[in-house]
């Protein structure tokens, strides 16, 4: 079977409609939009004296605001806010129409913050006014207040660092579509939804600065030396690595990097909860490095050759699901369940009845185990599940000469554990140049930001419209080689650096690597 040839599906970065275009623009729209709002009026003051609407009882929440009582019937709004309301329409109509949302947007400022607002966008143009318009009148009571609820504390610089920190090496607007596909197009949801995902990432699972910063290397010193729990931590987190529990080798037809889990490696015992979390979120990011432009997917493959109810865990499971819906969604090509008991495919219980007793008990609890999974899947990563069970069921989704001989392919090689070695990560140690490096792309965010806000005004076949897209994307240009000269300062080595496949922003490389031993290399 020939190779497929990869066509970039619509919706992603290359391929958009006009419809979908236009989401992307007041997607970034309303991000920008949030930046000046934090720009000019800093971040969300918690005293519900500051409410600009005289009004003993306010409407609800908003994006800066706290839900109270019902609204008055006819609430009285502060001078500033009415007039910053003015500079986007001077329709009475379009301004009753608006103003509960504008009330809301700017509720819990002080009055000289919503000057300070007024006053920028008296700055703006008329375009850029009427697209504000446009995306205030998309707002309900509902987002608002979600919008609120999430941002809370932030302020522009830390909105503007975790999008720049999440991007890494990729086009803005890929890691933006994704959010977007994910939510089917709807703005509000897919801007929650990149929050949601942006602030989990910074401050929850530390991403970048710890599992990413540290990798491999970090999680070897605490095995050795760190205090009993990083000891712990440590040691589960190399053992899932070291045997090989999941790995990368080699892309399918459709140029998808292939992800192998051998689910009979694994038993709930054997490490901490919070290694298993760590490795998976540690295994998805090193997966973006292992992606070769235009592809954005990679293909999953369940391994359930020997898998045993000893193996089931629904905890990681259920971790990985939340991964790929909430965090990293649109990061899945395909899914294959390879060997899977036949229950797992939709055999009824009457079917196990025909079998001895001790087997049924057996097939009803393996299906009861597919049950619960399929019941967390989203719809849209369920469809992409598919089962097999030979080479040739296989073959549909990985050439030959791409499937490993441990799947009964025809590429021999089977995984190897390298481990870190020493002096590695020395780069890292160099903070002068990673901070010259981050100022760099600081200053190529604001250049990508100050362009894309004058791209968003134009859409599709307007005359300024392509001129200000290659502008624009040669700026993207710049994010992405910024990253690649900074990722030795930022992410520490992972074994697919020292096996030469992640290559610096070059072509990933699947084949010709020399083992560690044959170089002589020293492990740390």
């Amino acid at each position: 079977m020939a190779p497929t040839r990869h066509v970039i599906a619509e919706g992603s970065f290359g391929n958009l409609t006009a419809e979908q275009s236009a989401q992307l623009r007041y997607f970034w729209h309303t991000v920008f939009m949030l930046n000046s709002m934090f720009d000019t009026m800093g971040p969300v003051v918690s005293d519900p004296s500051k409410v600009g609407a005289q009004t003993t009882q306010s409407n609800g929440g908003g994006w800066f605001g706290r839900k109270s009582a019902p609204a008055a019937p006819t609430p009285k709004y502060s001078a500033e806010v009415q007039e910053a309301l003015e500079l986007i329409t001077r329709d009475e109509r379009e301004q009753q129409q608006l103003v509960r949302q504008w009330q809301q947007l700017l509720a819990l400022q002080s009055p000289e913050s919503v000057r300070a607002f007024r006053d920028s966008l008296a700055q703006q143009s008329p375009d850029a006014l009427e697209q504000l318009r446009q995306v205030i009148a998309m707002q309900t009571p509902e987002s608002i207040k979600e919008f609120q609820k999430l941002l809370h504390g932030q302020s522009a610089q830390s909105i503007r660092a975790m999008v720049i920190n999440a991007v890494k090496h990729e086009h803005p607007d890929s890691v933006a579509l994704r959010f977007l596909r994910a939510r089917k197009w709807d703005l509000n949801k897919s801007l929650l939804m990149m929050f949601k995902a942006l602030i989990w990432r910074h401050q929850k699972a530390h991403v970048d600065d710890d599992i990413i910063l540290r990798g491999e290397a970090g999680m070897a010193a605490d095995e050795q030396n760190g205090d009993k729990a990083a000891r712990t931590l440590g040691h589960d987190f190399l053992k899932q690595i070291r045997m090989g529990k999941s790995f990368f080798h080699g892309t399918d037809r459709q140029d998808r990097p292939i992800c192998v889990v051998r689910a009979r490696l694994h038993k709930a015992s054997d490490q901490c909860v919070e290694s298993i979390e760590r490795y998976t979120v540690f295994l998805i990011e090193t997966g973006r490095f292992v992606l070769n432009p235009p592809i954005e997917t990679a293909c999953l493959v369940f391994d359930l050759t020997g898998f045993t109810l000893a193996n089931m865990d629904y905890v990681p499971v259920k971790f990985m699901i939340m991964c790929f819906e909430a965090n990293y969604p649109e990061s899945l090509g395909v899914i294959i369940i390879h060997n899977a008991p036949w229950v797992f495919k939709g055999a009824s219980r009457s079917m196990a009845s025909l079998y001895h007793s001790t087997f049924e008990v057996m097939l009803i609890q393996y299906a009861a185990c597919w049950r619960i999974i399929n019941g967390w899947l989203d719809p849209v990563i369920a469809a992409k599940v598919n089962f097999t069970y030979s080479r040739e069921d296989l073959e549909k989704f990985i050439a030959p000469d791409q499937l490993i001989k441990e799947l009964g392919g025809d590429e021999d090689w089977e995984y190897q554990y390298e481990e870190p070695v020493a002096g590695e990560n020395d780069t890292m140690q160099d903070t002068g140049k990673r901070d010259r490096l981050k100022k760099q792309r600081d200053e190529v965010a604001q250049r990508f930001e100050d362009i894309t806000r004058q791209w968003v005004l134009y859409a599709d076949g307007e005359p300024r419209a392509a001129e200000l897209s290659a502008k624009r994307d040669a700026v993207a240009k710049e994010i992405q080689d910024n990253y690649w000269n900074m990722d030795k300062y930022v992410r520490a080595r992972s074994l697919y650096d020292r096996q030469g496949n992640i290559r610096g922003g070059a072509q990933v490389r699947w084949y010709g690597h020399t083992p560690q031993a044959a170089r002589n290399g020293k492990a740390a």
